[in-house]
């Protein structure tokens, strides 16, 4: 039978992680069936317009008082989906959530974006809260499960374990573009990859440093990074970062390889430009990252991936499906980008092991785990009611 499901999240066109996953979950479980009806309630600093049809309520983070009415709301769909990152919700540590959490009557499934592994006492209690109130939870890594059940009070029964969904940006002929190294190469400058919110943390700044030492390749690669300066670093230091990304490629004598695109673009137009990639890298300096959706949409799209040794990275890329290099080394990181570019078979070898992992990771196969959770609640819950 069709389904109803709310949700709880950023949205579109709020430019962020959360707001890109909600729609495109939402969007799957829409999709399976005509008559399932989806409503999402945006969160949001400021009073907005609506974002879309399926948008029917705000919830303002900066004016609480309004946690009640999006509980009724909610209340009316057959399940809920509530996506938790510390920082989308008012109060403190966002604990404006625990407001609507408390009114739901429906079964909550919470999606777990962080889990920190030494959180403050407010962070855990109102963590432990938000899993009290829960139905399920999901995390997205082995990691991100482990560290909950380990440091935090609950339920391991209720903790399921869901991959990232990704976009199928998989070139259609299932081939790569050539680059140097190949036997069929073609006269092209090979691509390098990195793409999300730009700010201090990302390290974009040692694939600059190890650029230097790639001058030497025919043609030269290109290192395009890809997405706005997130929201909070522009309010907080402008452009700062991004100018020094530039001057220190000049100090290098690389401004000629380094391009940027800061548009935040659509899931298709950055599609696009993922397929014709050669490389994408994610040089992140976090040791904690559990959950990254670049990492995984660079799989799911079949892309030779070099990440630095943050806990999903090592988890997703360990067995050969990537390559795995030093927090802040532009060393190691020059020197695998330099096998992928030209060892021969490599790229090759890795694409081939990332397009075995792409299909459990694509969007429509993730959305079908959280429609058979959903279902396994909802059915509970009428069997109490008979």
């Amino acid at each position: 039978m069709p389904r109803n499901y709310g949700f709880l999240s950023t949205y579109p066109p709020t430019e962020c992680g959360l707001a890109t996953f909600t729609a495109a979950l939402a969007g799957e479980l829409r999709a399976a069936s005509p008559a399932t009806r989806v409503g999402v309630i945006r969160v949001v600093d400021r009073p907005q317009r609506s974002a879309g049809p399926e948008v029917v309520h705000h919830l303002l983070t900066s004016s609480p008082g309004g946690e009640a009415e999006a509980a009724a709301i909610l209340n009316g769909f057959d399940a809920v989906v509530v996506q938790h990152e510390y920082g989308i919700y008012g109060g403190p540590d966002g604990d404006q959530v625990l407001s609507v959490l408390e009114r739901l009557t429906v079964p909550v499934i919470v999606v777990l974006h962080t889990v920190l592994v030494d959180p403050t006492l407010h962070q855990r209690d109102v963590l432990e809260r938000v899993l009290a109130a829960a139905d399920a939870v999901v995390t997205m890594t082995p990691t991100a499960r482990r560290r909950l059940l380990q440091g935090y009070v609950v339920d391991p029964a209720r903790v399921a374990l869901i991959p990232h969904g990704a976009p199928d940006n998989r070139r259609p002929d299932g081939a790569r573009p050539a680059h140097p190294g190949r036997p069929a190469s073609l006269p092209r400058r090979p691509t390098i990859l990195t793409w999300g919110l730009l700010g201090p943390g990302k390290g974009i700044e040692w694939v600059v440093d190890a650029l230097a030492g790639l001058t030497d390749l025919d043609p030269e690669p290109r290192y395009l990074v890809v997405g706005e300066t997130h929201p909070r670093v522009v309010e907080r230091e402008g452009q700062a970062y991004r100018r020094e990304l530039m001057e220190r490629a000049k100090r290098n004598r690389v401004g000629h390889l380094l391009e940027f695109d800061d548009r935040y673009l659509s899931v298709a137009a950055l599609g696009r430009i993922v397929a014709e990639a050669d490389v994408v890298i994610l040089p992140y300096d976090s040791r904690e990252q559990v959950t990254s959706g670049v990492l995984v949409e660079a799989l799911a799209s079949a892309k030779p991936v070099i990440a630095t040794g943050f806990p999903h990275a090592v988890e997703l890329l360990g067995g050969g499906t990537g390559l795995i290099v030093p927090h802040g080394d532009s060393a190691a990181m020059g020197t695998a980008l330099r096998r992928v570019l030209t060892e021969p078979g490599l790229a090759d070898r890795l694409s081939a092991k990332a397009a075995a992992v792409a299909p459990q990771l694509l969007w429509p196969a993730v959305a079908a785990r959280y429609r058979a959770l959903a279902e396994d609640l909802m059915q509970g819950t009428d069997a109490a009611v008979a």
